[in-house]
């Protein structure tokens, strides 16, 4: 399996961007876009496209929190059980399609 690192590159850079531009309402997420948290001990908040809810892959890890935590998630919002790198290259390959 190669890698493409360019690819993986930015987007790690569009959501530390995200993360750092959304000033926008209450909830400090921009419209359009939803806050996740990811890890497995400590958790990091990535701002992600609402549109990526709707991918299969993506289906799977909320099938997954679901089974973990149910509807009650530790930190207030949606709450991933993965490690950031698998998320990452999870955002990655949605950022390709």
């Amino acid at each position: 399996m190669g890698f493409r690192l360019g690819r993986i590159v930015n987007a790690v850079q569009s959501l530390k961007l995200s993360s750092l531009t959304t000033n926008h309402g209450s909830s400090g997420v921009r419209r359009g876009y939803c806050a996740v948290y990811v890890g497995e001990s400590q958790k990091k908040r990535f701002v992600i496209p609402v549109a990526y809810l709707n991918e299969p892959i993506f289906r799977d890890l909320l099938s997954q929190a679901e089974e973990e935590y149910g509807y009650n998630h530790p930190m207030g919002g949606l709450t991933i059980p993965c490690s950031d790198d698998t998320f990452i290259d999870l955002i990655s390959r949605l950022n390709e399609s």
